[in-house]
């Protein structure tokens, strides 16, 4: 098989809540420019509805997303909507909130508790849709995020939301948000070549109670928002090599090792980076393979 053969069914299924999803699913941050929010020039908006298209037809289910995802003229939502309504019954959009940015790009301050359903009132909007499949809260240095996620769980109640996740936390914040509702999903930053102690217990805890751990910048690594980076370890090159793919290739399937229950989102706006983060999801990663990649990764090797 090609890439362009690969869907993501070969990457396996979770489930959010009770929404299953292919553990290789997509974020939207890219598709708006050549790097995420204003730091790139806009993406062509035909190719950007395209590669949502094509991920769907990869068997993509699970697409990431926010309202802040936005640079000077696309917005990830928007080109969601437009690219994808009526949506498919299977898809999962996920979406998060907290952080904002006006109109002009500019980041603004984090969001109190009391203005959460204005986020969500936004996504609903641009997404099109009378609610929202899975809602993270991303924390942003707050100490507690009891009264955020609560402000959430209330509006699960009212019927805006389905299901409720968090993002960017340490342990005490996923208990915290555990005590208040269930979480079925958390979205922290996490790389085969970052040393990440509080991360890798994050994704233990994840995974003793069945809820999805979601990597961003996994690709990106250091690079972050900028775009996947160029700067690999050998350990990563030499794997590459044996499997004849790239090394972003191997960056996600390292990802979907670490667990049953990791997800992976890799973004793009390129139909050939697209076919081969999907096409990632198949790859079998021996267990030398493994322990060489966590020797590297823990400054050991």
């Amino acid at each position: 098989m090609t890439a362009e053969t690969i869907t993501a069914e070969a990457s396996g299924t979770w489930k959010l809540g009770d929404l299953p999803v292919h553990r290789i699913g997509f974020g939207a941050m890219r598709l708006t420019g050549s790097a995420a929010f204003h730091h790139g020039t806009p993406s062509d908006r035909e190719r950007s509805l395209a590669v949502l298209r094509r991920a769907v037809e990869l068997g993509v289910n699970h697409m990431d997303t926010a309202a802040f995802y936005f640079s000077s003229l696309r917005s990830a939502n928007e080109l969601i909507n437009s690219a994808l309504s009526p949506y498919p019954d299977d898809l999962v959009v996920v979406t998060k909130v907290g952080p904002h940015r006006d109109h002009q790009g500019e980041w603004g301050t984090a969001a109190r508790p009391d203005q959460l359903r204005g986020h969500v009132e936004e996504n609903l909007r641009q997404l099109g849709r009378d609610h929202l499949d899975v809602v993270n809260f991303r924390r942003q240095r707050q100490d507690s995020i009891a009264e955020h996620f609560g402000a959430l769980a209330e509006l699960r109640t009212a019927g805006l939301i389905r299901h409720l996740g968090v993002s960017s936390v340490e342990p005490r914040h996923l208990a915290e948000a555990l005590e208040i509702a269930p979480v079925v999903c958390v979205q922290n930053r996490y790389a085969v070549d970052r040393p990440d102690p509080v991360g890798d217990e994050v994704l233990r805890l994840c995974g003793e109670h069945g809820i999805a751990f979601v990597p961003f910048y996994a690709v990106a690594g250091d690079a972050g928002e900028h775009g996947a980076t160029a700067a690999h370890d050998e350990a990563v090159l030499s794997v590459a090599r044996a499997h004849g793919v790239s090394a972003a290739q191997v960056r996600i399937a390292w990802t979907l090792h670490q667990g049953p229950h990791v997800l992976a989102i890799p973004g793009t706006g390129n139909p050939a980076h697209l076919a081969e983060n999907v096409a990632a999801g198949a790859i079998e990663l021996t267990g030398e393979e493994l322990a060489l990649l966590d020797t590297a990764r823990s400054g050991t090797g």
